[in-house]
């Protein structure tokens, strides 16, 4: 099957079924697929069976980012966010990158720390050496029963970290280093702590605490880099993101603000796709705290022919099989669309997301600014809270964003005027 572009001019001027149709042609949906689209997918029955105590379902927008080109390879890129102008911006983004070559992508093997914590001992160095001599037993115990060996996955190997004294006493902390494949892995991680903690407890004599997986996935980082023209944004514009990052660099007041729109567009991402956004948030934000201070997540900076170059490394654990993603239709959809097949190459197109996200938002604030833009989508979320319903919202947006008056009480003004 030949891949489908991720060029979608004229995308954002079609209706929504006129989208469908388009999405469905280039991508090989079927009826039903598309009918769970409109649907939202998810029935109370379903929902009643992901989580508990189920009183209703809650919708968010699909939507798709265009112009993503990554290892030389076309992607549609599936993003379920409420903000405005999130997706028009990586859109935009990806146009520019993709002028000047497209993203380069990697990501390390999928590796993921599960953690098992060792109290009630009294020497930590010396339960540090008997489990250094249990290694091969340990290994092949935490194997026994992990649902991942049959796909080439499981345990490869552990770390022993010791803290000698802590306010409970010394601890012993070992960490499985476990290859969970095309799955987030979490479950499968947290089954062989648990399987080899009765073992850790005779051999050093202690107690288990924890036994879970790490968020800090640190083994298993994605990486991300592109280009644009300086004659595509501007000479000024380059100036002003290199000079935008250095502040995210230096001042942690903006280094949150700045890696919070890396996410927008990661989250977004993972959340379509079924994935557990709340740990791959976790994981980004403290790796920018990993020095002990926090940081930006990406860097721009000048090329020699003074181009702007970027590039983005991040833990990423996302997965294409298991959990959500299986159970949820929509999930589903947005795999299909988005086309990816291997966890790996997942991760590597998050970074890419999240790295075109980081600039759409730097060229904005660097030019005209954050609002301009951002205030002119929003305006449909501000006329629609004033009560404007059909082609209604769209005329009293395009009032307000021209008046550059976006507001509820402008809003409201506008709508009364136009029902009289």
């Amino acid at each position: 099957m030949t891949l489908p572009s991720s060029r979608l001019e004229g995308f954002y001027k079609l209706g929504v079924t006129e989208r469908q149709q388009d999405i469905k042609n280039r991508c090989n949906l079927s009826d039903s697929e598309i009918a769970t689209l409109t649907s939202g997918g998810v029935s109370p029955d379903l929902a009643n069976r992901l989580v508990e105590n189920v009183i209703g379902v809650h919708g968010l927008p699909l939507g798709i980012a265009a112009n993503f080109q990554i290892n030389g390879r076309d992607y549609l890129i599936p993003m379920v966010i409420e903000e405005p102008s999130v997706v028009a911006a990586a859109s935009h983004a990806a146009k520019l990158v993709r002028n000047a070559g497209g993203f380069s992508a990697s990501a390390d093997t999928p590796l993921m720390i599960g953690q098992v914590q060792i109290v009630g001992i009294a020497d930590a160095n010396s339960a540090r050496e008997k489990i250094s001599a249990a290694h091969d037993a340990i290994i092949e115990l935490a194997n026994k029963n992990s649902t991942l060996v049959p796909f080439g996955g499981g345990v490869r190997d552990f770390e022993i970290r010791t803290f000698p004294q802590t306010r409970v006493g010394p601890m012993v902390v070992l960490h499985l280093i476990v290859d969970v494949r095309d799955a987030m892995g979490a479950n499968s991680v947290n089954t062989s702590c648990e399987t080899i903690a009765p073992f850790l407890e005779r051999l050093t004599g202690g107690r288990v605490v924890l036994r879970i997986l790490s968020n800090l996935a640190d083994k298993r980082l994605a990486r991300a880099s592109c280009k644009v023209r300086k004659e595509d944004v501007g000479v000024d514009v380059v100036r002003n993101i290199v000079e935008a990052q250095v502040m995210a660099e230096v001042d942690p007041y903006r280094a949150p603000t700045h890696n919070k729109g890396i996410m927008n567009g990661i989250d977004s991402v993972v959340v379509a796709t079924g994935n557990d956004w709340r740990a791959v948030e976790a994981g980004a934000h403290a790796y920018a705290a990993r020095s002990g201070r926090y940081c930006a997540l990406t860097t721009w900076d000048r090329d020699a022919n003074g181009d702007l170059v970027g590039s983005i490394e991040l833990p990423i654990v996302s997965g294409i099989l298991g959990g959500t993603v299986n159970a949820h239709p929509l999930a589903k959809i947005a795999l299909k669309i988005l086309d990816v097949k291997t966890a790996p190459e997942f991760a590597g197109v998050l970074a890419c997301v999240g790295l075109a996200q980081n600039l759409g938002a730097l060229r904005a604030l660097a030019a005209e600014g954050i609002n301009r833009g951002h205030m002119a989508l929003h305006a449909r979320q501000i006329a629609i809270a004033a009560g404007a319903t059909g082609e209604q919202i769209d005329r009293l947006a395009d009032q307000m964003a021209g008046e550059k008056n976006v507001s509820i009480i402008r809003a409201k003004e506008l709508l009364s005027a136009m029902v009289r």
